[in-house]
C-alpha cells in the first residue's frame, strides 16, 4: 500500500536521478537545522579532515556546475570515495551478474502486450536496446535506461566528472558499496510496484521533464529544505529505509576507516547528506565534526 493518494509517477524516477539512489530524503524539514550547501568538512581526532559532497547523478551539460569550493575540496584529498568504485574495470561484469530478477520472473509476465512496446519503442530510442536483451531486468534498473530521454541536451555526470579529474590527479577511487550490495535493495522491493512505477514513467514524460527541471533549480542553489519540502511525499516508510536510512548508517563506519587512512573526498547522492538520519547528522552523533563549507 502506498502512505498517501498522491500520484506515484515520479518516485523511481527520483531515486535513479539522485544517486545512484537518492537525491531525496523525505524527512520532516521542520526538524532539521542543516545549511543550504552540498559540500560539508569533516574532522575528527582520529581521522584526516576530509570533505563530503552531495552529487546529481545525471543532468543537461548546460546545468552541470562544479563550483570552486568543490574543486578545492577535490584537489586537497589524497583519495576519492563514491557510492561505488566507478573506476573499477569488472564493475559492468558485476552489475550484470546482479541485475536480473530472482526466480526467474520475466517483465513479459509482469506487462501487457501494450505496455511492453511501449517501453520497447521508448528503451530502443534512449539506449537502442529492445524488451527481450532486458526481460529479465529488475525494472528499476530498466528505468536507468530511460533516462537519457528526459535530458535536454548533452547529459552530465558529477561520477563521470570526478572520475576523469583523479586521472590528472593519480589519486585512487573506492567505493562505499559493492556492485551486489545496492542493486539487490531492488529484491527487497516488489517486482510489481516497481514495473507500476516503470508504467508510469512511461506514460508521464512530459511530468518527469518538469520535475526534473525543478529538482535542478533547487540543487543549483543548493537548496537542500525545498529539496525535501518538495519530496517528502513520495517514498513509504520501507522504501525509505532499505533506499537510504539503512545505507547510511551502514557508511558511517565506512566514511571512518576511509578517512583514518587519507584525507578522502566523499561524493555520495545529495539525498543521503540530509534528515536526522542522513550522514551529515549520524557523522556528528559519531563524534565528528561536521562542517557546512561555503565558499
Amino acid at each position: 500500500m502506498k502512505k498517501n493518494s498522491k500520484p506515484n509517477w515520479s518516485k523511481r524516477f527520483l531515486i535513479a536521478l539522485g544517486l545512484f539512489i537518492g537525491l531525496f530524503v523525505v524527512t520532516d524539514v521542520r526538524a532539521q537545522k542543516l545549511d543550504n550547501t552540498l559540500l560539508w568538512k569533516v574532522e575528527g581526532d582520529d581521522i584526516q579532515t576530509s570533505y563530503l559532497f552531495g552529487t546529481f547523478h545525471m543532468l543537461p551539460q548546460a546545468d552541470f556546475v562544479l563550483k570552486e569550493k568543490v574543486k578545492k575540496a577535490f584537489n586537497q584529498a589524497e583519495k576519492v570515495v563514491m557510492e561505488l568504485d566507478f573506476d573499477d574495470p569488472n564493475m559492468q561484469s558485476e552489475m550484470m551478474k546482479n541485475i536480473q530478477m530472482k526466480g526467474g520472473v520475466t517483465l513479459d509476465q509482469l506487462m501487457s502486450k501494450e505496455d511492453l512496446e511501449i517501453l520497447n519503442s521508448q528503451l530502443q530510442e534512449a539506449a537502442g536496446l529492445t524488451t527481450a536483451q532486458v526481460n529479465t531486468f529488475k525494472p528499476f534498473m530498466v528505468e536507468t535506461f530511460l533516462l537519457p530521454t528526459f535530458i535536454e541536451g548533452t547529459p552530465a555526470s558529477y561520477e563521470i566528472t570526478f572520475v576523469q579529474m583523479t586521472m590528472n590527479k593519480s589519486v585512487p577511487i573506492e567505493g562505499l558499496e559493492e556492485v551486489a550490495e545496492q542493486v539487490n535493495v531492488f529484491d527487497e522491493i516488489s517486482y510489481e510496484n516497481q514495473v507500476e512505477d516503470l508504467l508510469d514513467i512511461l506514460k508521464n514524460k512530459k511530468k518527469m521533464k518538469r520535475l526534473l527541471r525543478k529538482m535542478i533549480v533547487l540543487y543549483k542553489k543548493e537548496n537542500i529544505r525545498k529539496l525535501y519540502s518538495k519530496s517528502k511525499n513520495y517514498f513509504n516508510e520501507n522504501e525509505i529505509e532499505l533506499l537510504l536510512h539503512n545505507r547510511n548508517a551502514n557508511w558511517i563506519e565506512r566514511i571512518a576507516n576511509h578517512s583514518k587512512e587519507k584525507s578522502t573526498f566523499f561524493a555520495v547522492g545529495a539525498g543521503h547528506l540530509g534528515g536526522d538520519k542522513g550522514v551529515v547528522k549520524l557523522l556528528k552523533k559519531a563524534g565528528y565534526t561536521v562542517s557546512p563549507v561555503f565558499d
